[in-house]
């Protein structure tokens, strides 16, 4: 039996190789993976002594050949292969351990390797006979079949799904970054999409269930990557669910995207995103956390029960006992928690789920699915900040105004569209989400408000078609309305606005979410 070893990621090598040798396997090997396994004292021959060629062009072939391909292709029960191996003095080859170079880390077109995917393509596609490896985590599983004969057609099958998952991995990332470097400007200076666009993914985490109990569930990131979910540890409480993870990713970015505001000419110590059904029904900036987990659960307590709690900050105990005194949540996602925090939440919210996490970080393309199909636009993102807003109306807006603003326009980005946010003081107190027209979401927000907005800003994600919008707003009792305007009726909306003594800032930039 003879073992082709070649692999980028070293993890256990050197182990795995003395054990084959001790099964009685033969090992060949080249470059770094053949120095690692000699160093040891193991027995390795190169590849150049199998195929009668040095590596040359600078490294680019080394296997490319028939003496390696050949043993590692060939049908055992094909006649006609086993007198082409014979006549050509062709040794079988039975084991391949080979994974590739992390693309994404360092792309250049030197680093596209093409020897190492073809010998694992190989390897699987003839895996009836062929054991292929990319996983260190495989090989105690294959070591301990060969010491009882030999590997199984179920793992081998196993093996090779995983290795061509492997490739298309690495093939992806290798036309994502043709799709980079190619730029994405057409001739006519219209921003495009790239043609193809690629994703390789594998299971991360296994989920309690999806949407609804009798659905499976999962998360999943791109192949060979880590992302900043991948850094979530969970300190207590039941297994997440689908909606656990969708709606807790919603909250840590809208708390993180709180935590940037400016409020009288600095930036806010402290933001809480409460969210339900992945719009937020809470959500506040205050100089501490406690503050600002208390105002973000008083925006709506009933809708609070049962939400997930994000905070900016590290848990501290005055936050710990003002969550107390709340409503319970079923997720809370933080950076940290402050010694005894931990232990306190888990006596009091024995089902929560308390998670910390890395800051979140985006990718520059999202994709949703279709009933058939795929939906792919540029990541969510607010372009145009306080520098780029236009005053429209008579009355200009304070400062304290402008802060309300930027806040109710920020949470309004986050929120389903149609959507309607009323803020004063670094509160979002009334949120109108989802509707279909904007004057309902508008009530919907005023009657959460409950006045506690009057004097602030009130926010719209899209431009007000009609007046009657701004006559909800000054009813409600906000000072300044904030949309991106554009309509054909912006005149007599900028006319209205006059009427009731409001501030109106047009931002440019529209912020539907759906």
């Amino acid at each position: 039996m003879r073992a082709l070893l070649s692999v980028y990621d070293k993890t256990g090598i050197v182990d795995l190789a003395r054990h084959l040798v001790g099964l009685g396997v033969d090992l060949v090997s080249s470059g770094g993976t053949a120095r690692a396994i000699a160093e040891a004292d193991i027995p390795v021959a190169d590849v150049a002594d199998i195929t009668g060629f040095p590596a040359m062009l600078g490294h680019r072939v080394v296997t490319l050949h028939p003496r390696v391909h050949g043993g590692i292709l060939a049908d055992r029960r094909d006649p006609a292969h086993l007198r082409d191996l014979e006549a050509n003095n062709l040794d079988l080859i039975d084991i391949v351990v080979g994974n590739l170079y992390p693309f994404d880390s360092d792309p250049s077109i030197d680093l596209i390797d093409i020897g190492g995917p073809t010998l694992l393509r190989a390897a699987a596609k003839n895996h009836e006979y062929v054991t292929v490896l990319v996983d260190p985590d495989d090989y105690d599983d294959v070591l301990d079949e060969l010491a009882n004969g030999g590997t199984s057609p179920g793992l081998r099958h196993r093996l090779a799904r995983k290795a061509f998952a492997h490739t298309a991995a690495y093939d992806a990332a290798i036309a994502t970054w043709f799709n980079e470097t190619a730029g994405r400007a057409a001739p006519d200076d219209t921003r495009q999409l790239p043609e193809t666009y690629h994703l390789a993914l594998e299971r991360a985490q296994g989920l309690r269930y999806g949407e609804n109990p009798h659905q499976s569930g999962a998360r999943y990131r791109r192949a060979g990557e880590q992302g900043w979910w991948d850094g979530v540890e969970q300190l207590a409480g039941l297994d997440l669910s689908y909606l656990n993870i969708f709606d807790a990713d919603a909250a840590w970015v809208l708390a993180n995207d709180l935590a940037g505001l400016q409020r009288g000419g600095s930036t806010v110590g402290a933001a809480v995103a409460i969210i339900k059904h992945a719009n937020p029904c809470g959500a506040a900036v205050a100089d501490d956390l406690a503050t600002a987990y208390a105002n973000a659960f008083a925006c709506d307590e009933r809708s609070a029960f049962g939400g997930i709690v994000a905070c900016s900050e590290v848990v501290d105990l005055a936050t710990v006992e003002a969550m107390e005194a709340a409503a319970q949540a079923d997720v809370i996602i933080a950076p940290g928690y402050e010694k005894g925090v931990v232990d306190r939440l888990k006596a009091k919210r024995k089902n929560t789920r308390i998670l910390t996490a890395p800051r979140p970080a985006a990718r520059d393309l999202t994709v949703r699915q279709l009933s058939d199909g795929y939906l792919v636009q540029e990541t969510h993102r607010f372009d145009a900040g306080r520098g780029d807003w236009e005053v429209v109306t008579d009355r200009r807006p304070t400062a304290g105004e402008l802060d309300d603003a930027e806040l109710a326009w920020r949470v309004c980005g986050h929120v389903s569209s149609n959507a309607i946010v009323l803020a004063r003081d670094g509160v979002a107190w009334g949120i109108g989400a989802g509707q279909q027209n904007r004057v309902e979401s508008g009530q919907l927000a005023a009657t959460k408000a409950d006045g506690r907005a009057k004097g602030g800003a009130c926010a719209s994600d899209a431009f007000y078609p009609f007046p009657d919008g701004i006559d909800a707003a000054a009813q409600a009792g906000a000072a300044l309305v904030i949309q991106p305007g554009g309509s054909v009726n912006d005149e007599a909306v900028i006319d209205a606005a006059d009427r009731h003594g409001l501030a109106m800032v047009f931002t440019s930039e529209r912020q539907f979410r759906h």
